[in-house]
């Protein structure tokens, strides 16, 4: 897979510190560490319970995201400030870190591709910047015809736009297994998203200042 790129999440209006707290390093480390324990190896097994912990540190990252939107669309924090906590969290996930092992380095490269798929989904959504017409089913398609033609940029905004759209509240259709592909991996982060919307909605009564650092 192509190197991942990184979303320029309100560019220079970044600069400006959100005033609250929606993660933490601490936080981030704790699962690393939890990762680490777990001795993580890859196999064909189905029973593995090891891998579960990526699947909760997606979930976690994900609804810190939601809980700044949920803030913004509350007019508790500004749009600059919601863009601000993202580019935290971004941060925080994406920083470079001691090695885990072969195998969980690649599951925590795997991660973070769909976490990118999430920040560029919160961005477009903030934004109101995403094609709201195209089927969902389409913009899959067309991200992967985008990616097999090197077309990097326009599979992103394709996956942004899916994911401003769930984000919104659309529902994503049953879709096909798709074989290895960074559209795969970025569609991982979508059906995060996904999952989050239908379960518990109590995030949207938080804000972050309470978000402990215990994983």
């Amino acid at each position: 897979m192509s190197e991942r790129p990184t979303p320029e999440l309100g560019g220079e209006r970044l600069k400006e510190k959100s005033k609250e707290e929606f993660y933490t390093q601490k936080r981030w480390t704790n699962w690393m560490n939890k990762v680490k324990e777990s001795k993580f190896e890859l196999t064909d097994s189905e029973q593995d319970a090891t891998g579960a912990v990526f699947v909760y540190i997606m979930d976690d990252v994900v609804l810190a995201c939601l809980k700044v939107i949920a803030r913004k669309e509350k007019n508790l924090i500004t749009q600059e400030e919601a863009f601000a906590a993202l580019r935290i969290i971004q941060e925080i996930v994406s920083s470079e870190h001691e090695s885990l092992g072969q195998d969980a380095d690649m599951m925590l490269e795997s991660l973070q591709t769909g976490l990118f798929a999430v920040f560029i989904s919160c961005q477009r959504y903030l934004e109101g910047d995403y094609d709201q017409q195209t089927r969902l089913a389409d913009l899959v398609e067309q991200a992967r015809q985008a990616e097999g033609e090197e077309r990097i940029d326009d599979c992103l905004g394709l996956v942004g736009s899916l994911g401003a759209r769930v984000i919104g509240g659309e529902k994503l259709p049953e879709m096909p297994e798709m074989p290895y592909s960074m559209v795969a991996e970025l569609m991982d982060g979508v059906d995060a998203i996904a999952a989050a919307m239908m379960g518990d909605d109590s995030y949207k009564e938080e804000d972050g200042s309470d978000l402990g650092d215990e994983a």
